[in-house]
């Protein structure tokens, strides 16, 4: 068992929170607990609980991570296009993609509820508006008429619904619709509905 000495106070919240991704993606949310996260890095509970307010808060911590992974990862794979359209489509299949490796992380954001829930911090609140503008930036060159607020709203419909097939995507709910390609169903979904948006 480690000694709070060996480590400085950031050292463990960086091995906590290295530790809990892990927890997560091999047992799902419901496999997380402080007292796994304190035995995996050799500490205790309570040295946990001087780095991280509770349980609720190392979780937001570990979701703030994974909406950094997947907004690095839609960043540099659009990046690959110039064509604005195509360059919009890709951060649709990234998206389906980055859930589909990490099913358990990517579902923590949106399945654990916590009692803080309605008292979400501003800098997570950042990092979700930071995902909308990435679909918004991808609409405004395809937005000849729209305005500013069309634009957001579009970018929140659009985003549902490519967020919906991933639910039914992890789920495995696809095939009570005769779906076989997720990839087809975000592709054919995101088309349509820019054709729709294109030609108002």
């Amino acid at each position: 068992m480690a000694r709070r000495s060996d480590h400085s106070r950031e050292e463990i919240r960086e091995m906590a929170l290295a530790a809990a991704e892990e927890i997560v993606s091999e047992h799902g949310h419901t496999g997380l607990s402080a007292r796994k996260v304190a035995s995996a890095i050799g500490y205790t509970v309570g040295t946990l609980y001087l780095v991280f307010d509770n349980l609720d808060d190392l979780i937001l911590q570990v979701n703030g991570r994974t909406l950094d992974r997947l907004h690095a990862q839609m960043v540099k794979e659009q990046a690959r296009y110039r064509d604005p359209r195509k360059r919009l489509l890709q951060l649709g299949h990234t998206y389906i993609h980055f859930a589909d490796k990490d099913p358990h992380c990517w579902e923590m954001i949106f399945e654990r509820r916590s009692p803080q829930a309605q008292k979400m911090p501003e800098w997570f609140r950042e990092k979700v508006a930071r995902m909308f503008s990435l679909v918004e930036s991808g609409l405004e060159p395809l937005a000849e008429h729209q305005s500013s607020q069309e634009i957001a709203q579009a970018a929140r419909a659009l985003w549902s619904g490519v967020h919906g097939i991933c639910i039914l995507a992890i789920t495995g709910k696809l095939d009570i619709a005769g779906v076989e390609s997720v990839q087809d169903l975000t592709q054919s979904l995101m088309s349509n509905y820019l054709r729709g948006f294109t030609s108002t």
